[in-house]
């Protein structure tokens, strides 16, 4: 048996599992990872500019914006595909999905760091931001529980991973106990940096010690981006080595097609608006809240007159 049928038959375990390029293709993962890499860099460019106070640097702000919304998108998309999917995917791609979201929310807390005071003058795109990241922090958590509990039953990798909720356990693997922990973590770690980012997000005052607070936040989301880089790249058939018994058929999801090249085309869009910039077809407004040490005036307040936090007018937050 090749293939499962549509209900997720949980009693015969199939010989093969039919690869899904759309999933964990090379073009795929290599979107993701490069919107990453460049959205981390660009972030630390911007906090680093922030603490030298050298410049408001309009055009790694407008293109980091690009790239985050771009990936924060597609993260929530894939998760809902895989989710969508648990009836017939298996662990090995839900895992794979799951990692990249990881990505997704390195890339998206790491704008979030960068760019929290022009999120903070606009209510609507700060809200925006807020909806985003309880979607992806619930899936992500979701997700989180589905992989959790594949470990703890040691789910047969051929089976789908929604039968992780109706079959025996198979006994442990001998790196359960780190496994484990190791999920546990990232599950608790995705709920503390949403709580956490919404107190950051919505904060009134600019405080300076939130200069640190970028800093450490940014050299954490760097080592969380690298590990789910460098497992995305170990276990999937398009960069690494398969894990044992998953049994892959069907046509490589190392091959490349016009599926796979559409992602990676998609990261041109980002850079258009970048020769807009520069050929001054687009205008991007200094950013002078990054120049201040503290947040001292507020809508309605004295002073130069810059609205540093603009309150939603339903509700005055």
């Amino acid at each position: 048996m090749a293939i499962f049928d549509i209900a997720g038959n949980c009693t015969v375990v199939p010989d093969t599992v039919k690869t899904d390029a759309g999933v964990a293709g090379a073009g795929t993962l290599l979107s993701y990872i490069i919107t990453n890499c460049i959205s981390l860099l660009l972030s630390a460019i911007i906090v680093l500019l922030g603490l030298r106070k050298s410049t408001s640097a309009p055009i790694c702000r407008k293109l980091l914006i690009a790239f985050s919304d771009q990936q924060i998108i597609t993260g929530i998309g894939i998760q809902s595909v895989g989710l969508v999917k648990m009836s017939t995917m298996v662990s090995y791609h839900f895992f794979i999905i799951w990692l990249l979201s990881l990505l997704s929310t390195a890339t998206n807390l790491a704008t979030l760091l960068a760019l929290v005071n022009d999120f903070k003058r606009d209510w609507v795109l700060r809200w925006l931001r807020q909806f985003f990241m309880l979607v992806n922090m619930f899936l992500g958590v979701l997700s989180g529980i589905f992989i959790l509990q594949t470990v703890m039953k040691n789910l047969e990798p051929r089976l789908p991973i929604a039968c992780v909720w109706t079959v025996e356990s198979r006994g442990t693997r001998s790196d359960a106990a780190i496994s484990i922990a190791g999920t546990i973590a990232v599950i608790a770690l995705q709920v503390i940096v949403f709580v956490a980012s919404t107190l950051y997000l919505h904060a009134r005052t600019n405080p300076r010690w939130l200069k640190s607070v970028q800093v450490v936040g940014l050299i954490m989301l760097l080592a969380m981006g690298i590990g789910a880089t460098a497992r995305v790249v170990m276990v999937s058939q398009a960069f690494g080595k398969v894990p044992d018994g998953v049994n892959l058929v069907g046509p490589s999801e190392k091959d490349w097609s016009y599926g796979q090249l559409l992602p990676l085309l998609l990261l041109v869009l980002p850079l258009i608006n970048l020769v807009e910039v520069l050929r001054g077809e687009v205008r991007v407004p200094e950013n002078k809240v990054d120049h201040q040490d503290g947040m001292e005036e507020l809508l309605g307040g004295q002073g130069s007159g810059v609205e540093l936090f603009q309150p939603n007018p339903i509700w005055g937050k």
